[in-house]
């Protein structure tokens, strides 16, 4: 479902923002469903586990609050050990997959693992919450500026610094004709909001 979901938003040029939550409150994942793991054939859970990695890839590029996966004799095969180093370094990756360690929401935030840490609220949806109060920072931005930001971040991210910047001088160009890039100097300078259109 999740992933049709996803390939839904992928074409419709309005969807600026989305955020994914969970109905339960307090919980947003936690973790592979090993009753249905354990009833899945040897040959169905690598397609799976490609299923899931693409569709992570597809809406995100975060790493989780605990890899656990070794405790199971596995390895995190949703993108873990790959997504993890990129985001807090090789070697406490190691550690953390090594030793199956779960962070708590301090210490994720500490090595960089997470952006906040909140305290829950009575209606057990803070992270919503705070989720909305961030897409409503992002949605005033240019359309077209924040699609190629994006872009120049996720892809700068895979290789090595000299291609990086590179990326983001091929993105930067691409923002340059836009409607946008125009309203956004006359609204500066006449010293009010402007109004993007994502042109």
């Amino acid at each position: 479902m999740l992933s049709k979901a996803v390939d839904a938003l992928k074409s419709d040029k309005k969807v600026r923002t989305i955020i994914i939550r969970s109905e339960v409150p307090g919980i947003f994942c936690a973790g592979a469903d090993l009753k249905e793991r354990a009833k899945m054939h040897s040959s169905e859970v690598g397609p799976f586990v490609s299923k899931i990695r693409a569709v992570i890839n597809d809406i995100a590029s975060s790493a989780k609050m605990g890899l656990v996966e070794t405790k199971l004799a596995i390895i995190p095969g949703g993108g873990g050990t790959q997504r993890l180093p990129r985001a807090i370094g090789m070697s406490l990756a190691k550690e953390l997959i090594f030793s199956a360690r779960v962070l708590d929401g301090q210490e994720a935030k500490a090595v960089g693992l997470i952006s906040h840490v909140l305290e829950q609220n009575q209606e057990g949806d803070a992270a919503y919450r705070k989720a909305l109060g961030l897409a409503r920072e992002f949605l005033p931005q240019g359309p077209v500026a924040m699609r190629v930001a994006k872009l120049a971040i996720n892809q700068g991210m895979e290789v090595d610094l000299v291609t990086g910047l590179a990326i983001e001088e091929a993105c930067y160009a691409q923002t340059i004709p836009t409607k946008d890039r125009l309203e956004g100097l006359l609204a500066f300078k006449e010293k009010r909001p402007p109004r993007y259109k994502g042109e």
